[in-house]
């Protein structure tokens, strides 16, 4: 299912017409028809805005099937393993893996996983 498919799913299930949401998320409710119709993919900030106004998570909206994607850490082990081998967010977060909790780390993993599933949506050509 598309990103506007999901919208309208959501936006349907929440009993509001394009100009409720619209009006909502900050957008025009033309542009909102296009995002729906799959004429236009929203920017992150406006995908965004839209799943707050919806009240789901933006990766709901971004889910072909609307079913998680299978990939989640359950470990910490694995978890720890896949935060290790992400070089660029170990020397940029400003953070004490070492002092994280054995949930934290887990939480922290499965966050990097769906803000990597974000940003792929925004280059995917």
């Amino acid at each position: 299912m598309s990103i506007g498919k999901n919208i309208k799913k959501y936006r349907k299930e929440k009993i509001m017409t394009q100009k409720e949401l619209a009006e909502k998320a900050n957008i025009s409710r033309s542009y909102l028809a296009d995002v729906e119709n799959s004429r236009y993919n929203p920017s992150l900030d406006v995908l965004n805005s839209i799943a707050n106004s919806l009240e789901v998570k933006t990766s709901d909206l971004l889910d072909e099937d609307n079913k998680d994607t299978g990939i989640n850490f359950n470990t910490p082990e694995e978890a720890m393993k896949f935060i290790i081998e992400q070089p660029a967010i170990m020397g940029f977060g400003g953070f004490d893996i070492s002092k994280m909790s054995d949930d934290e780390i887990i939480e922290f993993a499965n966050e990097l996983l769906r803000q990597l599933k974000l940003i792929s949506y925004k280059y995917k050509k």
